[in-house]
């Protein structure tokens, strides 16, 4: 067994990206990192410049036309948004904004104010024209953000990129998303071991170990971003249709799934539906397995073919099925 990894980190995305490699590969590092800042400049609401501010600037006005994969992104998040029934929403831009979670200034918006901004949330509200890979928000006042899909769509562009490097092995971690290439040196079996983390630990403590090979795990919960006002939790998952913070059984809801662009997508909608409805469409879709860390302390494994999962957290019992 080879025990030996090579780790190469940046500050991106407001985050800590690591890449390991079980060889080191400076020339591989160096692509890695500057493809995440080239694809963070064109998806970020963060700062004034870039292709999804370009059209949240121009909303109720004109159509904006965007490059390829920022068009495609939007049009996968529209469709999601629509179809799914749930907290996923590329159109929340106008929410994030009043309530700040995560950011400076955050604080408990007036009920008027929610109202208003609940009207420019509307994903059906977002026109695309395929041809012209053009963008255009309906109302002023609209903002797009891809918060909740980018980090996955990046992991996956990344995996390319090491393909074309011939890196076949080791793990992308970009803050809440892991990707994991081809198995590992380090263990016996080949598997990935990634921490789950325990929720409100400050210390890093995890509620257990996942061990994968050649899959993305990707997590949401409600200690990502929080604040506390009047002895109530507000965190940055969003009921669009109330305008608050979805208040149900779950603390994190974790997604283990080939792409990491699901792993995104699946774990807000899942979040958004809770236990028992998540539980029901992962029955119908096998190559799809959650773990569900709710807040009476105990642990659904849902479709467990896909992963091991080690409990450390001697406060957590496994749910039987």
């Amino acid at each position: 067994m080879v025990s030996s990894s090579y780790e190469y980190t940046q500050t991106l995305m407001g985050t800590t990206v690591s890449l390991t490699l079980l060889e080191p590969n400076e020339t591989a590092a160096h692509t890695v990192f500057q493809t995440i800042k080239m694809l963070e400049d064109k998806l970020t609401v963060n700062r004034s410049l870039s292709e999804v501010m370009s059209i949240n600037l121009a909303a109720g006005k004109h159509a904006v036309t965007v490059s390829q994969p920022v068009f495609s992104l939007i049009e996968q998040a529209q469709k999601v948004s629509l179809h799914f029934n749930s907290c996923f929403n590329l159109a929340i831009g106008p929410l994030v904004k009043i309530w700040k979670i995560g950011f400076k200034g955050y604080k408990v918006p007036s009920a008027k104010l929610i109202k208003q901004q609940l009207l420019l949330i509307d994903p059906k509200n977002i026109e695309l024209n395929a041809n012209k890979h053009s963008v255009f928000l309906k109302k002023q006042g609209m903002e797009i953000d891809l918060g909740a899909i980018a980090k996955g769509y990046i992991a996956d562009v990344i995996k390319l990129v090491l393909h074309e490097q011939q890196v076949y092995q080791g793990i992308i971690n970009l803050g809440g998303n892991v990707l994991t290439l081809g198995g590992s040196l380090t263990d016996k079996n080949g598997y990935w071991h990634v921490g789950l983390r325990k929720p409100f630990s400050t210390n890093d403590k995890l509620s257990g170990i996942i061990k994968v090979k050649n899959k993305s795990i990707v997590t949401s919960g409600i200690y990502e971003r929080f604040f506390m006002q009047n002895d109530h939790l507000y965190h940055h998952i969003f009921n669009p249709q109330t305008g608050y913070p979805l208040d149900n059984e779950l603390e994190s809801v974790t997604i283990i799934s080939d792409s990491s662009l699901e792993g995104d997508i699946y774990s807000t909608v899942f979040y958004g539906w809770g236990l028992d409805k998540s539980s029901k469409y992962l029955q119908k879709h096998q190559n799809l397995s959650a773990i569900f860390l709710l807040k009476n302390k105990t642990i659904a494994l849902i479709n467990p073919d896909n992963f091991i999962f080690q409990k450390i957290d001697t406060q957590y019992k496994i749910k039987a099925d």
